[in-house]
């Protein structure tokens, strides 16, 4: 395994406040061997000019799917409670099918006015 040492902020919550170096502390990190390959792929490319460069776009891109899986959450939760005060639509069979011909007629009518 590869090590990887890389300098953290304490208290830091990373997804919604800017870095305040109050003091840090070192964490060391051992990545496989397919992890450091990578990582060294990347910086031979001219991707990254760093490993830590590496790993902090990793955290990054983690972050964004984490706030994209909390807004799901959020969202489905929304939904949740909207059906369960009587928001919701019942769909049928009938009604799915008067909704597809709806949107192929509004879409047949767009594409005519080009």
């Amino acid at each position: 395994m590869s090590s990887l040492q890389v300098t953290l902020a304490h208290g830091q919550d990373l997804i919604d406040r800017q870095f305040r170096w109050s003091y840090a502390w070192f964490m060391q990190i051992d990545l496989t061997p397919a992890q450091a390959s990578f990582i060294d792929l990347g910086i031979q490319e001219g991707r990254f000019r760093n490993s830590q460069e590496a790993i902090r776009e990793a955290l990054a891109l983690w972050e964004k799917r984490e706030r994209a899986r909390l807004e799901l959450l959020a969202s489905l939760d929304a939904a949740e409670q909207a059906l369960d005060s009587g928001q919701g639509e019942e769909y049928t069979l009938e009604t799915l099918r008067a909704l597809v011909e709806s949107i192929k007629q509004r879409g047949t009518a767009r594409l005519s006015e080009r």
